[in-house]
């Protein structure tokens, strides 16, 4: 098929759907748009709340483990070294 033909039948496919009436649109629309709008943004702003609420308690406890557990500190050693009179 060529560009001229494809070009043709875009046209035509475009002519006919200018020609057909618009849609019907349900009058309720808009309102359960918004209600959904608002819906996702609360469960967004819910989510993004308990995701910082898990970092801060993460944030807590590895604070308190770090400082009763000391992991930087060098563990004592196993054996006591050789007594050397």
């Amino acid at each position: 098929m060529s560009g001229h033909e494809r070009h043709d039948r875009k046209a035509a496919e475009v002519r006919r759907m200018l020609e057909t009436g618009r849609p019907a649109v349900p009058g309720d629309l808009v309102p359960r748009a918004t209600e959904l709008g608002v819906r996702l943004l609360h469960r967004r702003r819910a989510v993004h709340r308990v995701l910082w609420t898990l970092l801060f308690a993460a944030v807590v406890v590895f604070t308190v483990w770090a400082s009763v557990a000391h992991p930087w500190a060098v563990p004592p050693a196993e054996t006591t070294p050789p007594l050397e009179w």
